[in-house]
């Protein structure tokens, strides 16, 4: 059969879509294009008029037309630029004013004139507000127009700050925050109640009318609604889907934020495959699911019916390839996450040798052991393995000011109670509560408010290990430097961050590593840390022989889970293990009832890896195999 060519494979995207590798390279390509722009307007003795976007999407395109600037000699002086946003009300000297974005991120680094900066302004009275949104709209028009438009998308479909219910044709005005909106703000804001709840934006009719559009996504949390506004219908639901009508827009992504679109994440629908194994995998799952079939259900008619045709007539017949899936997906599920001892390892996840290892969890926070594999936490304790767990951060901005007090309360009662000085303890607790009082959003912690921070979580991180088994010599505390900022915003891993982590590798030399593989995490210390321990082993990996045989699992959990065709190990957790593994959690109360950095769900920590853990289990069930309490997963990372 040929292969489809390009369009068919993209007949389900009603806009153009250019994919790369990572969101660096994307953001080079849209910054290389903004200064062709730039260019070109500069040799016509013409302005360039750009439209500018904030939050996290944009950084990487500001960092390249810094150093365009600085490097390449490319000149903002006639450039003029709107911002699509800001925060209402909102000071312009303030931390979390797009104003400060701006100005740290892009105009301090170049040559542009600043009376050509327009931002709105998050200061005016209420009254001023509407005169002040007209101008805005009437000094684009005066300039005919913006040349390109540069655009992120919130997971509501929002752009700008264009909540859904926007209007297609609505103009520049304020808005109403989503609540969703509000709770992704929080980490800049110190908690979501410091969040304000307008702000003033273009809007989409102000949008549509620039030349050239363009909106970039990276990561995976933005696939899915990516897939909505790419191939969803038009629906003031999703506001980023009425940029369907226009002829002058491109989506610009990472493959991660690509992932959903049905060309890479179900490619048998529109083109021919090549039916590698993984592959293969996941298109049975996949149809297995879309019938509400067990996998040794499924008929010839069912795959050729669901764009599978290819592979039953390649592999067929579609029985046989049904009993080699269904084998691979038993052969994931085991008891023994350590290895069973003495039992044929070649179609088990984990080597049966040696029969007892030395395993190590990584935790980037103090209660992400326990939340995403708590039950496999306790399992290879109980089955005699020597297990570590390693804490890498402190976990020190995710404690309410209130406890600071109230444990600092009870170190004054106790310290009187056994007849200690506590003068320099009440003047110091005196300090925090005048801090507290007076301290604005996201303001860093003094020094001693920061260690009682991290004291809170380190001895519930002591309680939920021990509770698991575990001696007070096999506990860690990393205490990375990078995390230590005082600060939501972390510094950048440098090499003592690495030298830590392979020091305490090199100490305990395990044969089984458990790091999370939980990238969705809204804070992004998972990934930082995740990749501090790649880099550790890595050059380990150079001089150490035990290396070679470390194997690495991934876990997830506390944010979402692993797709069924992902998973290598799947540990099946008994009723009392669940509630065994839900008591490790609730040792770290700091996090329950209501943590300061919930995300968006609403549920306790407790809840989501119940519900998660019960949910891999149920999906197992559904394909044909044994109906478990709850399971765990596990992705084997090579390194």
């Amino acid at each position: 059969m040929p292969r489809l060519n390009l369009l068919e494979e993209t007949r389900y995207e009603k806009l153009p879509v250019s994919v790369y590798t990572n969101q660096h390279q994307a953001s080079v390509a849209v910054a290389q294009r903004i200064a062709v722009l730039i260019k070109s307007k500069a040799a016509n003795k013409q302005t360039a008029v750009i439209g500018l976007a904030t939050g996290v999407t944009p950084v990487g395109v500001y960092k390249e037309l810094v150093r365009l600037y600085r490097e390449a000699g490319l000149s903002f002086k006639d450039v003029i630029t709107f911002n699509l946003d800001e925060y209402y009300p909102m000071k312009a000297t303030s931390a979390q004013s797009y104003v400060t974005f701006m100005n740290e991120n892009l105009f301090d680094h170049i040559d542009i004139d600043r009376k050509n900066i327009h931002i709105p302004d998050g200061t005016l009275k209420k009254e001023d507000i509407t005169a002040f949104c007209l101008d805005y709209e009437k000094q684009i028009e005066a300039l005919g127009g913006l040349d390109i438009q540069i655009l992120g998308i919130g997971r509501t479909g929002h752009i700008g700050f264009n909540e859904p219910g926007s209007a297609p044709n609505s103009g520049t005005r304020v808005v109403t925050l989503d609540d969703l909106t509000r709770s992704d703000a929080a980490r800049d804001f110190g908690s979501k109640a410091n969040v304000p709840t307008k702000a003033i934006t273009m809007g989409i009719g102000t949008i549509f009318k620039a030349r050239e559009i363009i909106l970039m996504a990276w990561s995976q949390k933005k696939a899915s609604i990516i897939k909505k506004a790419v191939e969803g219908e038009i629906s003031g639901n999703v506001p980023a889907t009425y940029l369907q009508l226009s002829d002058n827009v491109e989506f610009v992504l990472d493959e991660a934020a690509a992932s959903q679109l049905t060309r890479f994440d179900t490619p048998w629908l529109v083109k021919d495959c090549t039916w590698e194994d993984s592959l293969k995998k996941k298109a049975v799952i996949w149809l297995a699911n879309t019938l509400k079939k067990p996998v040794l259900k499924l008929t010839e008619e069912d795959y050729n019916k669901h764009g599978m045709a290819q592979l039953a007539v390649e592999q067929g017949p579609v029985y046989n390839i049904n009993i080699d899936i269904f084998n691979k997906l038993q052969h994931t599920i085991t008891g023994w996450p350590g290895g069973k001892p003495g039992a044929d390892d070649s179609q088990r996840p984990e080597r049966a040798t040696p029969a007892k290892k030395t395993s190590l969890i990584f935790s980037p926070h103090p209660d992400d052991d326990v939340i995403s594999m708590g039950g496999t936490f306790i399992r290879l304790v109980d089955q005699g393995h020597e297990v570590h767990v390693a804490y890498q951060t402190s976990g020190n901005t995710a404690v309410w000011d209130d406890d600071v007090l109230r444990y600092v309360e009870f170190a004054i009662d106790f310290n009187q109670s056994i007849g200690s000085d506590t003068a320099s303890l009440k003047s110091t607790y005196e300090e925090m509560r005048r801090f507290i009082a007076e301290k604005q959003p996201n303001q860093i912690d003094t020094p001693a408010i920061r260690d009682v921070k991290g004291f809170i979580r380190k001895t519930e991180a002591i309680a939920g290990a021990r509770y698991a088994g575990l001696p007070d010599g096999h506990i860690h505390f990393m205490g990375l430097p990078f995390y230590e900022t005082g600060k939501t915003q972390k510094n950048a891993v440098g090499e003592a961050d690495i030298a830590q982590t392979m020091a305490l590798l090199q100490k305990i030399k395990p044969q089984q590593i458990f790091a999370a593989g939980d990238f969705a995490d809204p804070h992004g210390t998972h990934v930082v840390c995740f990749n501090i321990i790649i880099e550790a082993l890595r050059r380990l990996k150079q001089t150490e022989k035990w290396v070679k045989d470390c194997w690495l699992w991934m876990y997830r959990g506390a944010w979402h889970e692993f797709d069924i065709y992902e998973i290598e190990m799947a540990v099946p957790l008994s009723p009392q293990e669940v509630i065994r593994k839900r008591n490790a959690i609730f040792k770290h109360q700091s996090q329950k009832d209501r943590p300061v950095f919930p995300g968006d769900d609403a549920r306790e920590f407790w809840e989501r890896a119940s519900d998660r853990n019960r949910e891999t289990a149920r999906c197992y069930d559904e394909l044909g195999l044994a109906d478990y309490e709850a399971m765990e997963a596990f992705v084997r990372y090579i390194y």
